[in-house]
């Protein structure tokens, strides 16, 4: 079991951090609605932003075991502020942008049009908080 943990480590503590901020976010859900919404667990958006912590936390680990001079380490962090500067920018502006097309289909009573997912991004707190996430548990891991 250890032997297998060493060798996978960057593949199972990165699912492991997903896995956990995605049930955190079903059970945050639940108390607040009393309903189990288990598209929670793979859908995107909400706190903390699982994206920012799965990539930092990828990098964290890189820098820990191959040194932060190393050229992956390179290519793990800058991959890591595309992400988030993608979940903060650009898809929440498409989460935005889904909210006014579904008000305007629901004005113009457009019953076959397909409703739009409206929280597909990220606020810069939630990306900072993953990012925190990941970046302990990449260290810890």
């Amino acid at each position: 079991m250890i032997e297998f943990y060493l060798k996978y480590k960057f593949i199972i503590v990165p699912t492991l951090v997903w896995f956990g901020i995605q049930m955190f976010k079903v059970l945050y859900k639940y108390n607040k609605t009393k309903r189990w919404d288990w598209r929670r667990l793979l859908g995107a958006g909400g706190m903390p932003s699982s994206h920012s912590a799965i990539v930092t936390c990828v990098a964290a680990m890189i820098g820990k075991y191959l040194g932060v001079d190393s050229p992956i380490f390179a290519l793990g962090l800058v991959l890591s502020l595309v992400v988030m500067y993608d979940a903060a920018g650009v898809r929440r502006t498409v989460g935005k942008q889904s909210k006014v097309l579904n008000e305007i289909i629901k004005d113009q009573k457009k019953t076959n049009a397909e409703k739009l997912q409206e929280m597909t991004g990220h606020t810069p707190f939630q990306v900072i908080v993953g990012a925190l996430i990941g970046l302990l548990a990449g260290l810890i891991g």
